[in-house]
């Protein structure tokens, strides 16, 4: 049986069943009301074609959105829009917007956020994570209590550089709360060697 003349039998099915070996869900999700959209707004063909690409595109960038959120294990979710710059005065919002752009992340370099507390530091790095993340960048956030003593129990079970790689995979690590935590010489040469293997922003 040809595929034309399967076509004509089952148009429904064989449209489907492209859409599901394509893994295009998100138009074979929305397919009908898309193809009405596309019929009341008197779509052409090519048009239709854009239509469907498009939120095909949403979907997948919103299911990416939504796995670099759960990967990062942000504490909660900030955003910059949330900020309260006239509150931080010594705060400069054009330097903070210019972060948010993230091309510091694609040049490999690192952030230190400095300030007593109570100012908007982790606020401000989770907000920076997320704009990375939008961005299309991985991010993992962690404390320095957590990350130095994640890197001593790996160093003491003999798999410090299994635990290394781990944290080097995600394009941007955050370090909060840096500067409450007195390192000794060796955590902070471990602590380092995290930082160093990928783009950080740390908090102080």
């Amino acid at each position: 049986m040809t595929c034309a003349k399967k076509a004509a039998e089952a148009p429904t099915d064989l449209l489907d069943g492209v859409l599901a070996r394509l893994q295009l869900s998100g138009i074979r999700d929305q397919l009908d009301s898309l193809l009405d959209e596309a019929a009341r707004a008197n779509l052409s063909a090519r048009e239709t074609l854009i239509l469907l690409c498009e939120r095909e595109i949403a979907r997948k960038d919103h299911r990416r959105i939504d796995m670099a959120l759960k990967l990062a294990h942000f504490p909660a979710v900030k955003e910059l829009t949330g900020f309260d710059f006239e509150a931080q005065p010594s705060i400069d919002p054009k330097q903070i917007r210019d972060l948010a752009a993230s091309r510091w992340i694609a040049n490999g370099e690192n952030v230190l956020l400095l300030g007593p507390p109570g100012v908007g530091k982790t606020h401000l790095s989770i907000a920076l994570g997320l704009e990375a993340i939008l961005a299309g960048y991985t991010v993992q956030f962690t404390t320095a209590t957590t990350l130095v003593a994640g890197l001593a129990k790996a160093h003491g079970e003999r798999r410090l550089d299994e635990k290394l790689l781990a944290l080097a995979k995600p394009k941007l690590l955050i370090v909060d709360e840096l500067g409450y935590l007195p390192l000794e010489r060796d955590a902070a040469h471990l602590a380092t060697s995290s930082a160093t293997r990928s783009s950080s922003s740390a908090t102080r």
